[in-house]
């Protein structure tokens, strides 16, 4: 499988990134919670330990759920950020950060929509069809300040624009119809317990505890 890494192939690359063995757990937070519905604050300090060490938290948070992605404020930090391990329909491998992303959609009269399957890991166990268009851009920068230009097509695009979407304090389900959300509202009733145990075991698989 080719990988891409801060969107610049790599030779090879483990199945577990070194940020993720470098980090500690983080309790995500979950739909009704104040942090995910407020838009996150610009990063403006780079380069420090702090942040580095919220990046290596959120792989290993994401990795622990089962994630194609993360955004800081499922970690309940204010900030816009997120980390991202996730295919593209080619079978390409995406792994990364970015932070202070800027999206660049395809203007209209070039805008393709596929809707298709979409789960959260703040709304545990539900999926549900969402438009989002095939391909996208984002703009941001690394840990250290660098710029980043981040191009994304099929699910990898989706994984993007989900992942803005929370830095600006929505969530998928907002996306859906009033019927439709409450269908996703009652998947994640029905299937949390299930799934945060599943999170519990794949932590100690990893060597961390992780509260039920």
């Amino acid at each position: 499988m080719r990988v891409l890494v801060q969107g610049k192939p790599v030779d090879s690359y483990p199945a577990l990134p070194p940020e993720a063995g470098r980090g500690s757990p983080r309790r995500i937070t979950e739909v009704g919670e104040e942090v995910l519905r407020r838009s996150c604050r610009e990063v403006t300090e780079f380069g420090t330990p702090e942040l580095s060490a919220l990046i290596d938290d959120m792989f290993l948070t994401m990795y622990i759920a089962d994630g194609a992605g993360l955004a800081a404020n499922q970690v309940d930090v204010d900030l816009r950020l997120f980390v991202y391990d996730c295919p593209d329909d080619h079978g390409v491998r995406h792994i990364g950060h970015i932070i202070n992303p800027v999206l660049d959609q395809p203007d209209p009269a070039h805008r393709l929509l596929i809707e298709e399957a979409e789960g959260c890991l703040s709304v545990p166990g539900a999926r549900m069809d969402v438009p989002r268009t095939d391909r996208t851009v984002v703009h941001g920068v690394d840990k250290d300040g660098n710029p980043l230009v981040i191009e994304g097509t099929g699910y990898f695009a989706r994984c993007l624009q989900h992942e803005a979407d929370h830095l600006s304090g929505h969530l998928y389900i907002d996306r859906l119809s009033k019927r439709d959300r409450k269908d996703a509202l009652r998947q994640m009733a029905d299937r949390h317990e299930e799934v945060l145990a599943r999170r519990v075991e794949k932590a100690t698989a990893l060597g961390h505890q992780l509260q039920p």
